[in-house]
């Protein structure tokens, strides 16, 4: 009996560690400096939904070599072999804490069809065509990648609207819209975006009133927005374009993947209006339209969407705590 379960512990063992290493090597060999433009790269499809998949079919397939597993182990036993080699990525500083965060529910979800997927094989196909399924889903992420480069990445423009009420005058509150003055550490409160590795907002700058004005919001880690003033109309309404440099962004401030200017992700207005609904109470409403160029738009603008309706409600809090005191 002893022997039995030091054999299938060293199964157990012997599947994630085959499951670590294919993450690993995958994501080493997708993120290649020399290939990753034209042939590979960690941003498509066939990474991040084809690689974790493939993942969860060797997990399974190797560890049942020896003996047929439960259906509850196809499922689970891939999401330890995932969350290993997620782990060891963001420990080798391959990946950014937003990227771990945003990417770990959808890894883990596509390991565990891997693995269903590799057990309900064991129970249809003789050994032979086990190992011939392993074969083909492992080479799959590698022979789709090239192919998936012939597309054009798609260009999605996505607006978050959000709001909050007020106890000002629109003029009170278009004075702290128009300029946001420094905003101080005791001002700073606990947020999502913050958590996962996204800077906090810091000030705002205005080189002149009216159309044509550009501002300078400035966040965390040397992040700077240049946003130049397209509607200026005093107590309603302020809307500006917005333009970020990725190379002036420090590497250290955020993962290359979600760079703010990058070829996957960028934020291109912002919008204020100030709506009046009773004598000295409004309604402060800020828009943003940022644009997404992922191959999983879908997935993707899940994320974007509650990152930037966080970051937005952060903003309109402070601007709130300023606003009722000044008033």
């Amino acid at each position: 009996m002893a022997g039995k379960v030091r054999n299938q512990k060293t199964v157990l063992l012997v599947s994630l560690l085959i499951g670590v290493t294919y993450g690993l090597s995958a994501r080493f060999l997708f993120d290649l400096k020399e290939t990753r433009n034209d042939v590979f790269g960690v941003m498509t499809f066939s990474f991040i939904f084809l690689v974790p998949f493939a993942l969860g079919v060797a997990t399974v397939l190797v560890g049942e070599r020896h003996g047929p597993w439960r259906w509850w182990q196809w499922l689970l036993i891939p999401w330890l072999a995932s969350l290993l080699a997620l782990f060891s990525a963001l420990a080798l500083a391959w990946e950014g804490l937003i990227c771990f965060i945003l990417w770990t529910p959808g890894f883990l979800i596509l390991a565990s069809l891997g693995g269903l997927a590799a057990g309900l094989a064991g129970l249809w196909l003789r050994r032979r065509g086990r190992t011939l399924v392993l074969a083909s889903f492992l080479i799959l992420p590698f022979v789709a990648a090239p192919l998936e480069h012939r597309l054009p990445l798609p260009d999605e423009r996505r607006v978050v609207n959000t709001q909050i009420e007020i106890a000002a005058d629109p003029a009170v509150v278009w004075r702290n819209i128009a300029r946001v003055p420094a905003i101080r550490p005791d001002e700073q409160t606990r947020s999502w975006f913050h958590a996962i590795g996204f800077p906090r907002p810091l000030e705002a700058t205005l080189s002149h009133e009216g159309v044509g004005g550009v501002r300078h919001a400035s966040f965390e880690g040397g992040v700077v927005f240049v946003e130049t003033v397209t509607d200026w109309e005093p107590g309603h309404r302020l809307a500006f374009s917005i333009a970020a440099d990725p190379t002036s962004i420090p590497q250290t401030t955020l993962d290359e993947h979600v760079t703010v200017g990058g070829p996957f992700f960028d934020v291109l207005r912002g919008e204020y209006e100030i709506e009046p609904i009773a004598p000295g109470r409004v309604v402060l409403h800020l828009a943003s339209t940022h644009r997404l160029s992922t191959r999983f738009n879908l997935y993707s603008g899940l994320w974007t969407d509650f990152i930037m309706r966080d970051v937005q409600e952060y903003i309109l809090k402070i601007l709130k705590r300023r606003c009722e005191a000044g008033a």
